[in-house]
């Protein structure tokens, strides 16, 4: 391969670099994808209004005993993971607050509530029942309930425990169970609904979602969005106008949908198999329903289950979750990558308790697993350095002739054992190790908040305080662009001065990417840079002293 191909491919990669990294500024549904979207809509609207076509015939209604609906009032359910507020109105949440998990790095930060308080009037955890077609009812609004139970508080070690609440709306009685457990952030629904009329229906029960953006709206690294799992695997929506404007309409076997950034989700995960899912926004707040069928008979309980899942992307609790619930997590192409990378970063961590520390430990590590690959190509550019006076003087002489060039480059190369190919398979294969370490620091929850060095040396500066966020300073990225024209000036340049100058630029180009990459990111690249500048020096030491030896 010559030199102008050598170029032509580390520019092809720095293009690789920019498409992947721009991809969320950049990708939105193709028109195949948004005509998808509206035929599911469709079906499913059609759907429903074959239903509310279908009427049972007319039984006598059994009476109502002992229901008296209370005002509503604040339930609170205190686990050693978060604190939820409930509103007996409906049983729907006023507040989700999580113990572990602050809004911002600053020490008076209150605790992270994702819910917010926009978003009580959408009804999160509201059911909405329908009696065929359009005919909707959210119960939390137009209902009535009674709640008897008390707060609750639970400890490390308790069982699970449960609150009722008992409503009437649109004349069917509903019986909402909630169960908690201690240590993880499911909440499992059983909901009991009696048809009070004297005519059957066929109908159906949603269980919702509602929630404030879990993300700044201009976070393209970390977007809040819809996700959600079928048979044909996991897709997800970010768009906002989108959501505003279309929404989404999933049909098929869904497993869990929900809304969710990379440190946080509040999912639902339904029973039945024929469940569908809608979604949208509105007011700035993420709105999502699970929609479960169900034929009500007068006089007739029919019971529906789902489940919740509110609170962080902890991988380990989402892999003991049902219906695949753990790929909500999702790094994409990289995923097989990105996890066992996550597993080493939290094995360092157990022992040097700071993530900062635990990256540069990974780096070495991977630098060593990746050693005699870089020795084999930094080796093969130290040859090919020493070949170019007599590259040059091939171009001299057969500059007019590319074919003869050709010939001449590979026989030169062929002479002195030198593969051209040496110097850059090497580098191609460490790519896919970057992009995953690169996903997996975007999107791994233990490293939000998880401090490096917390303050500018002698100062009270906060410096990579974040390692989730960018270097507030941009000190790191501008010394890891420094690093890099340093390992572009000890790389054999190419013969024409204008390639030259397009190889110059690439430091400049990674430095401008990497000013809003997570400073553990820029932490592990600059890193690797002076790993691999000392290995380049240490080989060409060794070269020296092998020409001085001989001669």
């Amino acid at each position: 391969m010559e030199k102008k191909e050598q170029i032509r491919l580390v520019i092809a990669l720095v293009l690789s670099f920019l498409v992947i990294f721009g991809w969320q500024y950049f990708t939105a549904p193709s028109a195949e994808q948004q005509a998808e979207m509206a035929r599911k809509t469709v079906q499913a609207e059609m759907k429903a209004t074959a239903l509310s076509e279908k009427v049972l015939p007319s039984t006598e209604a059994a009476p109502v005993a002992d229901f008296k609906p209370t005002a509503g009032t604040p339930v609170t359910v205190d686990t050693p993971l978060y604190t939820a507020v409930f509103n007996s109105q409906g049983g729907i949440l006023e507040k989700f607050i999580l113990k572990n998990y602050k809004d911002t790095i600053e020490a008076d930060s209150p605790n992270v509530d994702l819910i917010g308080r926009k978003a009580f009037s959408k009804g999160p955890m509201g059911l909405i029942l329908s009696r065929g077609g359009d005919d909707e009812l959210h119960t939390w609004k137009y209902g009535e309930w009674a709640f008897t139970g008390t707060d609750l508080v639970m400890g490390e070690h308790d069982e699970t425990k449960t609150l009722t609440f008992t409503g009437q709306a649109g004349g069917f009685q509903i019986v909402r169970t909630l169960t908690f457990h201690p240590d993880t952030y499911l909440i499992e629904e059983t909901s009991t609904v009696t048809n009070l009329t004297a005519t059957g229906v066929e109908g159906s029960l949603s269980f919702t979602s509602a929630a404030k953006s879990m993300s700044a709206e201009d976070d393209r690294y970390n977007p809040t969005r819809i996700a959600y799992l079928t048979d044909n695997g996991r897709e997800e929506e970010s768009d906002r106008e989108d959501l505003q404007e279309k929404g989404i309409a999933v049909t098929g076997k869904l497993e869990w949908g929900a809304i969710e950034s990379n440190y946080f989700l509040f999912a639902i995960i339904p029973s039945a198999d024929d469940a569908m899912l809608s979604g949208g926004m509105s007011d700035d707040i993420f709105r999502m329903a699970v929609t479960e069928e169900a034929t009500f008979m007068p006089n007739v309980a029919k019971t529906l289950k789902a489940s919740y899942f509110i609170g962080s992307t902890d991988r380990q609790m989402l892999n003991k979750m049902p219906n695949e619930l753990s790929d909500a997590v999702n790094f994409g192409w990289f995923d097989f990558l990105a996890k066992p990378l996550l597993i080493g970063l939290n094995f360092f961590y157990g022992y040097v308790h700071n993530y900062g520390i635990a990256i540069i430990l990974l780096t070495i590590i991977i630098k060593l697993l990746f050693w005699p690959l870089s020795q084999r190509s930094y080796g093969s550019m130290e040859q090919m350095k020493k070949l170019q006076p007599m590259v040059a003087k091939l171009r001299e002489k057969y500059g007019d002739d590319k074919q003869r060039l050709n010939q001449e480059t590979m026989a030169l190369y062929k002479t002195y054992k030198v593969n051209p190919m040496g110097g850059c398979l090497p580098m191609v294969v460490q790519i896919p190790v970057f992009f995953g370490l690169y996903k997996a620091l975007l999107g791994a929850v233990e490293l939000r908040h998880a401090p490096f060095i917390a303050n500018v040396p002698f100062t009270d500066l906060p410096w990579l305080a974040d390692l989730s966020a960018k270097d507030p300073y941009y000190i790191t990225p501008v010394i890891m662009g420094v690093t890099m024209f340093l390992q572009q000036k000890m790389t054999p340049s190419a013969g024409d001065p204008t390639q030259q100058k397009i190889m110059l630029l690439m430091p400049l180009i990674f430095t401008f990417m990497f000013l809003q990459f997570p400073s553990g990111l820029v932490v592990y690249w600059l890193l690797n840079n002076v790993l691999s500048i000392g290995q380049q020096l240490m080989i060409a030491r060794a070269s020296k002293t092998k020409v001085a030896t001989n001669a």
